[in-house]
């Protein structure tokens, strides 16, 4: 057996209407090369001007990952050429990133994990390559958008947390409105770094990057393979090749060239942007608009007495969770205010293909029929079955009670005298529970529902039952 050692560089696109250094649009489109500007392409002559909503949402960001912040923003040149890059350099952040020393803590499988954050900066992304047979053309649409690279400490053990970890660095993003952060747009994606070591072992094994992974499903095979993959090798007594690979659609890595030695890229300081300071002022405006992030409510559901597994589904999305807390200050049955919106509420947006916010039933609405049902007013069937219809008929559930005059039947002689009727309709099921089939008693109280249509309390029904036929034995 070896421990795994896994790193993470994640990158993703910010959500601006420009591009980072550029006017041109930042919007997504399959159309090829028309959201472009002179500056994308490295034109002579062209100067970068900094996008300041892109500088204000990395800061957030790396406020949001718990990081330390600088006193200044600085750029600073990337130099290499590649085909997507038109320049010849990258402008991105070296000497003062927005972000370092961070931290991002979650559960996984109810134990609670935290991944150290080296750092966090603001780059500009490439433009994308599509290779064919003998060519390669070139998209300019993506190259100059606004980008976040966070890399992390070599502290993921293995692809359950990396898996987990990416899904709150998404949700972060998604809370702090900075990214929607698509996979399949492109907007989120990573490199793997995994290396295997024996615990007598005092240094990491032979690191092999695994590059540009969208889906989290793709990077959970990708670890787990490279751990069979490698462990193999490492068991034969031959050496891990420090490498790059991909991952193909069959889940498994494929080499793509050895990595020697790291590129030297020249860095210095971008010298067509001047140095913009981050006071106090400025620095506490960005961290005021950052929202309760998930884990913290988490931990505060659980708090509450909610399940875990509750309390991640209701957490992971912001929207979910406000109406969530907009409920329960309305209701004291925490039970049933969990219990519908994790099954009829979420089950519903999901078969109306709908988000919570377009969803007709307000947090209030859902709480005063919670209380009906708390304060015995309806049965819980019975307000499930409103529930649905006011969902179906865009209808306050109130409106529908008042309309149809629909409440609960408790008074136990009208119920007795119901019961007394439905004996008299089903002599059979009574002799079977007066021979000893005590389930028929569940049957007798379907009927008093049918006859009463659904508005008899069931619990006192099945006490009734139960009394009137023991005294017939």
């Amino acid at each position: 057996m070896y421990k795994v050692i896994i790193g993470l560089e994640v990158h993703c696109e910010l959500k601006t209407n420009s591009k980072n250094f550029s006017s041109a649009k930042n919007t997504y489109t399959n159309m090829p090369n028309v959201n472009v500007m002179p500056v994308d392409l490295g034109l002579p002559g062209i100067l970068p001007v900094v996008n300041k909503e892109a500088c204000k949402k990395a800061l957030k960001t790396a406020m949001a990952l718990n990081c330390e912040t600088p006193d200044e923003i600085i750029f600073d040149r990337k130099n290499y050429y590649y085909p997507d890059l038109p320049k010849g350099y990258q402008i991105t952040q070296v000497t003062k990133p927005f972000g370092r020393n961070g931290s991002v803590s979650f559960l996984v499988n109810g134990e609670e994990k935290t991944v150290l954050i080296h750092q966090l900066h603001l780059e500009e992304d490439t433009a994308s390559l599509e290779h064919c047979s003998n060519y390669s053309l070139i998209d300019y649409n993506r190259s100059g958008i606004p980008l976040m690279e966070i890399v992390t400490e070599p502290c993921i053990y293995s692809a359950d947390e990396a898996v987990r970890f990416l899904e709150t660095l998404r949700n972060i993003f998604l809370y702090c409105e900075v990214s929607e952060a698509k996979s399949d747009k492109g907007q989120m994606r990573c490199d793997v770094n995994i290396s295997l070591m024996k615990d007598t072992d005092t240094e990491f094994g032979t690191k092999v990057e695994m590059k540009n992974i969208n889906a989290f499903t793709s990077v959970k095979a990708a670890i787990e393979y490279e751990i069979k993959r490698q462990s193999e090798i490492l068991d034969k007594g031959e050496k891990v090749i420090q490498e790059t690979r991909r991952i193909d659609e069959d889940g498994k890595t494929y080499s793509m060239r050895e990595k020697v030695d790291a590129v030297d890229y020249k860095y210095y300081i971008e010298p067509n942007l001047a140095p913009v300071k981050l006071t106090d002022e400025i620095k506490n405006k960005v961290k005021s608009e950052i929202p309760e992030l998930e884990y913290s409510r988490i931990k505060r559901y659980i708090d509450l007495g909610i399940s875990v597994s509750d309390a991640e589904t209701i957490a992971r999305d912001k929207n979910i969770s406000n109406y969530f807390d907009e409920l329960i200050k309305n209701t004291n049955d925490l039970n049933t205010a969990t219990n519908w919106l994790t099954i009829i509420i979420l089950g519903s947006l999901n078969k109306l293909n709908i988000s919570i916010n377009e969803l007709f039933i307000t947090p209030t609405m859902l709480a005063n029929l919670i209380e009906k049902v708390s304060n015995k007013e309806l049965s819980s069937q019975l307000a499930k079955n409103i529930l649905y219809e006011a969902m179906e008929k865009n209808i306050d559930p109130m409106e529908i009670i008042k309309k149809s005059n629909i409440k609960q039947i408790s008074n136990e002689d009208e119920l007795i005298s119901i019961i007394k009727n439905i004996f008299d309709e089903c002599p059979e099921q009574v002799n079977e529970y007066l021979n000893g089939n005590g389930k028929v008693a569940n049957f007798l109280v379907g009927k008093v529902m049918q006859k009463t249509n659904k508005q008899a309390n069931p619990g006192t029904s099945l006490k009734l039952i139960k009394e009137e036929l023991e005294r017939m034995k």
